[in-house]
């Protein structure tokens, strides 16, 4: 008995090797996958939901986080990634929200995430406003908070603008949506090399790095951009064509807004929050020091204390402007 016994061992622990190989043979493939079963996995421990929804007949998939039973009524939040990006990009956000009684929903726009990708898309800003808007109403979203990141501010500056009605208040993080000087590469956010993964890295991260990417992962980067830049691409050229620059229009905005910035946005430089501050006439703006472009990720122990306490004013604060200073 001992001889098959020590077989079926032998076959065991061969068998854990092989299945540990093709593991790290898949995360070098494809570190993403990972990294979103990862996020996806926190949430769900942490009571947010996964669900799908179709939207002007395309399948959209969105995250969903509850207020504890009881909680006091509010306005639903609805939050809008950026470029490039996911609803779970708002992982670190969006727990402390719905405990602090928001009912939250984060959709991945079209092409992003989970959502469908269909090839005949423009994927410009008109389009993914329109889907995001869209979105709220099949959800029966009718009077909400609205937040928005990167990319994801333009559409939520555009939804407000083109529905103001629907908006009660708008949180504004790193937000696009007004005309700057481009100082990077119009490939930026397709890289095809690991300079330009590092590029990348170096324009959205502070001085010091939060994010730092092994070299064994940069291949299966590299792969992903190629699967999925096109939709960037097509995103970055809708915001590069001038025709959906918000300057002369955002200070109809008579929403309680905030905007939140990581002063050491390389991206979008902290000057140009400061210049959407003065345009926006019911705006305050707080600057996160040590903080870049991915700030609500990043520092979200700053970010989400401010955004709940502007969310649960009764009173807007006042025109202004301050700074908060990470702790050491």
């Amino acid at each position: 008995m001992k001889a098959p016994r020590r077989a079926t061992i032998a076959y065991i622990l061969v068998g854990l090797v092989l299945l540990g190989l093709l593991l790290v043979g898949v995360v070098v493939y494809n570190p993403f996958y990972f990294i979103q079963k990862g996020s996806a996995l926190y949430l769900r421990r942490n009571g947010v939901q996964s669900h799908y929804v179709t939207v002007d007949g395309y399948r959209i998939h969105y995250y969903e986080a509850l207020p504890p039973v009881g909680s006091p009524e509010r306005p639903p939040l609805l939050l809008v990634h950026g470029l490039g990006a996911s609803a779970g990009d708002w992982t670190t956000m969006l727990p402390g929200l719905a405990r602090a009684g928001y009912h939250v929903y984060a959709p991945d726009l079209l092409g992003y995430g989970s959502s469908e990708r269909p090839r005949d898309a423009s994927y410009s800003i008109e389009q993914e406003t329109q889907i995001t808007t869209d979105f709220a109403q099949a959800e029966g979203l009718r009077f909400y908070d609205l937040g928005g990141w990167s990319m994801g501010g333009w559409i939520a500056l555009k939804m407000t603008l083109n529905h103001p009605n629907a908006v009660h208040r708008l949180v504004l993080f790193d937000a696009a949506g007004i005309y700057f000087p481009v100082d990077f590469p119009f490939d930026l956010f397709t890289p095809k090399d690991a300079a330009g993964v590092d590029r990348l890295v170096n324009y959205i991260e502070p001085n010091v790095h939060f994010i730092h990417i092994p070299a064994w992962a940069t291949k299966g980067l590299l792969r992903r951009y190629r699967e999925l830049g096109w939709i960037s691409s097509r995103s970055f050229a809708s915001m590069l064509s001038g025709r959906e620059l918000l300057d002369f229009r955002i200070s109809a905005i008579q929403q309680p807004t905030l905007i939140v910035w990581g002063t050491e946005d390389k991206l979008i430089p902290y000057n140009i929050g400061q210049r959407m501050f003065s345009l926006v006439p019911n705006s305050t703006l707080v600057g996160v020091e040590g903080c870049g472009h991915l700030a609500p990720a990043e520092c979200s122990s700053e970010v989400v204390p401010e955004t709940i306490r502007f969310l649960d004013e009764r009173v807007p604060p006042s025109h202004s402007e301050r700074i908060l200073t990470k702790p050491r």
